[in-house]
């Protein structure tokens, strides 16, 4: 059996060395395995799709945490900015089974897509969705100079290159779950531009569906696990960061969905 989806084509990597080091040590993750951390989880969520990018109404979360019926079968990711030791974005991967035949979001959206799981088991996969950073660290301020203290050492072309060490932590960290539940691909609505983004790091995704509009220009894509983790021990300090983060990640925390006791 066959999957009928296409590569992008590998661009150039991007040069990873002691910079790439430096901005990756700004940052760490954790999973969100508490109801505090899970609050600021739905916080970050809260302000940057209904805040920041009003994809949601206000009114729809009057306790000013974004929610939906998906939180409680995935788990959630935190990333926090060392230097200020605040939670700046998050991440989750919404898991399924034989036994949990709820659709993931991305097909209540994505009505084309070349995915079948009538002959592709569902436990196969994971979603990651509900990416959000908070907007101070989407996009580089020459006057506000978000890290000015921290990397006032280093040029600014490399200041601003370093924001994209963000959404590659975020998704390191899903990879490194995806592999530890032993899911054999991650599925993912994104922007085509983060696809690329994250290629140049060894992410590499393939397209399974076309492009569509839905709050901007997006595509399912899908991340093969065996490979992902094979393109990152190519390069040491990618290699590096993963480690590093998978020491944080412990998969002990994880124990209840493991055991099919979904977040409350």
């Amino acid at each position: 059996m066959s999957l009928n989806i296409k590569a992008i084509k590998p661009n150039q990597p991007l040069l990873l060395d002691h910079r790439f080091i430096y901005s990756s040590q700004q940052f760490d993750i954790c999973i969100a395995n508490t109801p505090r951390l899970r609050e600021e989880v739905f916080r970050i969520r809260y302000q940057v799709y209904c805040q920041e990018l009003n994809y949601e109404p206000l009114s729809k979360f009057p306790d000013k945490l974004e929610q939906d019926a998906y939180d409680s079968c995935s788990i959630h990711l935190l990333l926090r900015y060392k230097p200020k030791n605040i939670y700046i974005g998050c991440v989750r991967l919404v898991l399924s089974s034989d036994g949990f035949q709820q659709r993931f979001p991305f097909e209540h959206i994505c009505d084309e897509h070349f995915l079948d799981f009538n002959y592709i088991p569902r436990s196969y996969f994971g979603e990651v969705s509900r990416l959000a950073v908070l907007s101070h660290f989407r996009h580089w301020d020459q006057k506000q100079k978000i890290y000015s203290g921290d990397f006032n050492q280093y040029e600014d072309k490399f200041t601003r290159r370093s924001l994209s060490i963000i959404p590659l932590t975020l998704y390191l960290a899903v990879t490194s779950i995806v592999s530890d539940l032993n899911l054999q691909y991650a599925i993912s609505l994104m922007e085509p531009r983060l696809s690329r983004q994250l290629k140049l790091y060894g992410l590499n995704s393939y397209f399974c569906g076309e492009i569509m509009e839905f709050k901007g220009k997006r595509r399912l894509f899908l991340l093969n696990t065996s490979e992902a983790i094979n393109n990152i021990s190519k390069d040491i300090y990618l290699y590096n960061l993963f480690q590093r983060i998978q020491a944080n990640i412990k998969m002990d925390d994880c124990t209840n969905i493991l055991n099919g006791e979904f977040y409350g």
